[in-house]
This record gives structure tokens, sequence and C-alpha cells, in this order.
């Protein structure tokens, strides 16, 4: 077995590659794949250019995550590569929206295997994907306050080889999974769960494009980001090492005796010793101390913020005040009371008895006819 400490320090040091061969590979061929990709997922992919990398949410209509894909296209073939367990699933949901368009989906996982480092592709790689996650993409929003050098270094590149050229030395994938912790990376099958919505995870930052056109979901995306704040977030913990023991996936974080959240992985690091990510209630103290409950006792836990509390709003757009009186904002509706009906404007009100006159007194402006709210 080897030592898990020599593993990160040789991929860090792109002397060795991660076995990445249990991740699915999907692709897409036909001349209208990015077209169709960019209408139908997060990320403006209509300008990628062969050999460039990016990354892509496939949303439900609420906003929340269903797929995440890493895509790289080489001029022909437009290539999706997934976490393991999750590919044949948006394999078949691309199949059922292809209807008239010239695309053809084809779950490659048989022929291709991912393997993953920081230094140049294994001979005998068929495409690379460079991992976006160092810098803030173009079109995307960064909520964490300050990029340590574990986000900002992180070059990581994921390569696809035909699976019988598979190199015969590579390090597992849980050296990978360390740094990834480290880099505040999230990833499809660890972080987000049936409601996560990509602002609790930083996830803009690499895998939105806040600008582009109309996709699944894109109503969600925007308000939050622009009016609300999203009701989670995502921390790194720095966990009690003394115990030995790591939390798994899904274990409970508690400050004090509630739970105010979950593990979503967990490891430990060369540098950092046992570390965490967890998605943990908007409104928890960022500077209280947190328990995790895991199977071998209790862990205390120290927060590393990367989604803060006031992550959203950014419109800047001013709440109605407590003591405001909401009638007085009320749109009237039919059959409604008078005083469910109350009208805040006097113009407006000019405009209600001007419809409701009689034909041969109603004389009024057209704008007040556009501002009439019925009988």
């Amino acid at each position: 077995m080897s030592n898990p400490f020599t593993d990160q320090r040789a991929l860090l040091a792109a002397d060795a590659f991660a076995d990445l061969s249990s991740h699915d590979v999907l692709s897409i061929t036909g001349p209208d794949r990015l077209n169709w990709l960019d209408s139908l997922t997060s990320q403006r992919l209509t300008t990628l250019t062969p050999g460039e990398s990016a990354e892509t949410l496939l949303l439900d209509p609420s906003g929340r995550i269903e797929y995440a894909a890493r895509v790289v296209d080489d001029g022909e073939t437009t290539w999706l590569l997934m976490d393991a367990g999750t590919g044949a699933g948006l394999a078949e949901f691309l199949q059922r929206m292809r209807f008239m368009l010239r695309v053809e989906v084809a779950d490659r996982t048989a022929d291709f295997a991912t393997v993953g480092g920081f230094g140049v592709a294994p001979q005998g790689a068929v495409v690379t994907w460079h991992d976006p996650w160092s810098s803030v993409v173009a079109g995307g929003w960064q909520y964490a306050a300050d990029e340590p050098d574990a986000v900002t270094d992180w070059t990581w590149s994921e390569s696809l080889v035909p699976r019988d050229a598979l190199p015969a030395a590579l390090a597992p994938e849980d050296a990978a999974e360390a740094l990834r912790i480290a880099a505040r990376r999230p990833r499809a099958a660890t972080e987000p769960d049936a409601t996560t919505i990509p602002h609790e995870l930083d996830w803009l930052r690499s895998a939105v494009h806040l600008s582009k056109g109309c996709y699944r979901g894109q109503e969600t995306i925007a308000k939050v980001h622009n009016l609300g704040h999203p009701p989670r977030r995502l921390v790194l913990l720095h966990l009690d090492g003394s115990e030995g023991g790591l939390p798994a996936h899904d274990d409970a974080v508690l400050l004090g005796d509630a739970t105010v959240g979950r593990i979503t992985a967990a490891a430990r690091h060369f540098e950092l010793g046992p570390i965490a990510l967890a998605i943990v209630k908007r409104t928890t103290d960022p500077s209280a101390a947190l328990t995790v409950r895991a199977a071998d006792g209790d862990l205390a836990a120290a927060q590393e913020v990367i989604v803060p509390v006031d992550a959203g709003a950014t419109a800047g757009v001013p709440r109605l005040p407590a003591s405001a009186d909401p009638s007085r904002f009320r749109r009237s509706q039919p059959g409604a009371t008078a005083a469910q009906s109350t009208v805040s404007s006097p113009r407006r009100q000019r405009a209600r008895e001007s419809c409701t006159a009689s034909p041969a007194a109603r004389r009024v402006s057209t704008d007040a006819i556009q501002r009439c709210t019925g009988p």
C-alpha cells in the first residue's frame, strides 16, 4: 500500500498521475453539438475552440444541480468527463433532447480511462481537459473573499487514454481528493445533494456564465445572485486529529446541540492534516467552533469560510422596511375588498375612476388607461 502523503507530494511535483479510471466519459459529435449543449447547460460553450476547456452544469427547473461535466472539444468531438456513476444519467437526458438537431451522444467509458495530474499529459492521451478553477472564468463570479495558494496554484488537468494504454503506476484517487479539498474545489460526486444550487458551492466561479442566453434553471441563478442569498454555504473544516479518525460523507455538523450542516468530503492532507468540506446553514456563525459527529466519535472543527454569509444580493436592491404598510404596495385583484384594494398613488386612483366611468365620461389619457387596474 502506498503512502498517501508521498502520493500527494508526487502529484504536486508532477511526478505521478492519479487513477481516475472509474470516471465516466461521454462524447458528442455533429455540427450542432456546441450550440446544443450551450442551450441546455449553465456555461457559454458556443465559442469553445479546439483544445479549450470549460466546465458546465445541468440544472433542474428550480436551479438545483443535476449533473456537472468537464468539457473539452477537439474540433470534431465534444468530450464530457464525468464523475463516476453520473455519465449514464446525463447521456439519457441528452438523448431525449436531441430532437431534429445534428448531434450524436455516446457513452465512451468502456473505451477510455481518465487520469489526472499537474504536469504534462501522459503519453497516448487522446484529449486533455485543463481545470479552470484557479481563476474566475469569463462571465463567472467569485463569492470567496480570499484565494489561498491551494486555489491559485491549482493547475489540475485530466486526460483520456485508451483503456489498454493506461499507465501502470498511478497514485490512488484518494491522494488527489485531499488536494482537491484543500483547493476548495467542488465536484458532482460529493458536494451536491438533491437541493444544492451552484451559489452554495461558489461554483459560479468556473461553471456558470451569468450573461449567456436562456437555459434551464437560469431564473434561480439570476434571482439568488442579484436579489437573494444562498440558503447554505460551503466551508473548509480543519478537524481535530488527535483521535485519528475521519468523518464520512453526510456525517452531521453541529453547532452546540443543533445540526447545522453535513460533511461532503474529508481527507488527511500532507500539510494541513485532517480537513473536510462541509455544507452549513448560511446563518451559522463563521467564527463559531463546530463539532462533527463521526462514527468513531465527535470531532472538533474550526471553520475556514469559503462562501460568506452575505453572498448574493449583488444588485443592491433595498429591502422593504419591516415597519412599512404592505397594503400600500398591494395590487388590486378582482373580488377584493376595499381594504385589500388600497391604491398607493392618487394618479392610479384617478386612472381607476376613469376606467370605471360611463363611456360618455371616459375621457382619459393613454397613460391612464395603461394604469387601469379593473373594477
